[in-house]
């Protein structure tokens, strides 16, 4: 089921970690699983985060290609097509097969600027980034490091399952992304989310309202600390 864009807008107000912990509140119990585990780097920190429905795709760079130029081209091309179709409010998730030996970067001036006009909002990778100077405005990339060259980079697989900073990602799952890191939910969640985050973020304030009065200590704590427990998972 599609979200209105309000909705989008909506969660795009509020940082990774808020939003985990909101589905926490919404499932009902704290997890291990659905949220990247490994760090990333966003080329810019301040950017808004990511919000949207996963375009997937696989790349690697490290080795000389042994499939023919004309195969390759051909991939490149239904890749842009790929991303060309994609529906609003889509990003890319784009997993490295070179892993922590990723040396090639597929992700600067050119091909920001490509997947912008293309009609994709930013990138969520494990790869290479670089250009951080002269980056598409208003298009979020989040990569797993910075380099100078671009190798061999080439796309391997177009429309697949992924798998990023430890998490698994598949083709149309909903993402929300920033400096932080993602993670996965689904639309039902989605739905549920404003109030879960009001809930979270006034159970939160209250706490630091409360350490912030001139005296405050441990009996204060312990209070303050009760009421926190009762609003959270």
């Amino acid at each position: 089921m599609a979200l209105s864009p309000e909705l989008l807008n909506e969660l795009r107000r509020f940082d990774t970690p808020t939003v985990a912990n909101a589905l926490d509140l919404v499932r009902g119990t704290r997890s291990a699983e659905g949220f990247s585990r490994l760090p990333l780097v966003a080329a810019d920190p301040g950017a808004a985060p990511l919000v949207g429905y996963a375009r997937c795709a696989k790349i690697r760079a490290l080795t000389p290609p042994e499939e023919d130029a004309a195969v390759i081209r051909e991939r490149r091309l239904a890749y842009y097509r790929y991303v060309a179709d994609s529906p609003a409010d889509s990003l890319m998730v784009i997993e490295d097969e070179d892993g922590e030996e990723a040396v090639g970067a597929y992700w600067g001036e050119v091909n920001t600027c490509l997947h912008k006009r293309l009609g994709v909002d930013g990138v969520l990778t494990n790869g290479v980034i670089r250009d951080l100077d002269d980056l598409e405005p208003d298009f979020t990339v989040l990569g797993g490091r910075v380099g100078p060259s671009h190798a061999y980079v080439r796309v391997t697989a177009v429309d697949v399952p992924v798998r990023v900073f430890g998490l698994d990602i598949a083709p149309g799952d909903l993402i929300h992304a920033d400096k932080h890191g993602a993670v996965r939910l689904t639309s039902d969640e989605a739905q549920t989310l404003p109030e879960a985050i009001a809930t979270i973020i006034g159970a939160e304030q209250e706490l630091l309202d409360s350490a912030r009065v001139p005296g405050f200590d441990f009996d204060a704590l312990l209070e303050a600390w009760e009421a926190f427990e009762k609003r959270r998972v």
